[in-house]
């Protein structure tokens, strides 16, 4: 494996807190950070989640949901019921009005630690985690977790920034991440310290190879992943078998 660490680079209650300073910006930092390519990538990931090799998905789990824009999409594009988990209570609080101001039905908004899913087993068809894996203390650990809620054949599906190795836009991509976002987001949000963590957390992480093993040390089949954002995004997915 690389020298990427094994869990979050700073402690969950610090994560947790710097979270909900940012909420109020949150979406608009997302859209500007990627220019707008935040939008496809997360409606990609809701499709995915909702059906499964042609069947509809009953019950879908949204780990990390932030604003909640992952769980309105995924049932949109058709999932009977989404649950949306974040352990920021502010990130609930913002998501739940997105919900009421949307009209939607069919999705639930919980606070919730998602090293310890307040789930049976077996309970979803699907799960998902939009940019969050890499804030977990334990990323194998979290996996397991979220595989533990999923029915035997309910698919893992992981969106996350991942270090990358293209030789010819590393320089520019680490000039702009480390040196715009955190003055840009500083602006914006009035906490520049969110955005520099940002970037570190994403140079921290595994590689899409060893996220890959990590999900097949965890139980999971058919993992597979696909890259986004010229390298700089992975969408990995696995099935509980």
């Amino acid at each position: 494996m690389s020298d990427a660490q094994s869990g979050a680079i700073a402690p969950a209650a610090t994560v947790q807190r710097m979270f909900d300073r940012i909420v109020p910006r949150y979406d608009l930092m997302n859209h500007i950070m990627t220019f707008g390519m935040d939008i496809p990538w997360r409606d990609l990931l809701a499709r995915k989640a909702a059906t499964i090799e042609g069947r509809t998905s009953a019950r879908v789990l949204d780990v990390a949901t932030g604003t909640g824009d992952v769980a309105l999409a995924i049932r949109k594009a058709g999932a009977t019921h989404v649950t949306g988990l974040d352990f920021s209570p502010e990130m609930i609080a913002a998501a739940k009005a997105k919900l009421a101001k949307s009209g939607m039905d069919g999705i639930t908004f919980v606070e919730g630690d998602a090293m310890a899913l307040p789930f049976d087993d077996g309970t979803f068809d699907a799960a998902t985690v939009p940019f969050g894996l890499r804030n977990m203390p334990d990323y194998g650990a979290a996996v397991a977790e979220m595989s533990r809620v999923l029915r035997l054949g309910g698919r893992l599906l992981c969106l996350e920034m991942t270090p990358i190795r293209n030789r010819l836009l590393k320089a520019p991509f680490q000039a702009y991440f480390e040196h715009v976002v955190p003055v840009v987001g500083g602006m914006l949000s009035g906490d520049r310290a969110a955005y520099a963590y940002l970037p570190k957390s994403v140079a921290a992480f595994p590689p899409a190879p060893d996220l890959a093993r990590i999900m097949r040390e965890a139980g999971l089949a058919d993992v597979q992943w696909i890259g986004l954002g010229f390298g700089t995004v992975a969408l990995h997915s696995g099935t509980k078998a």
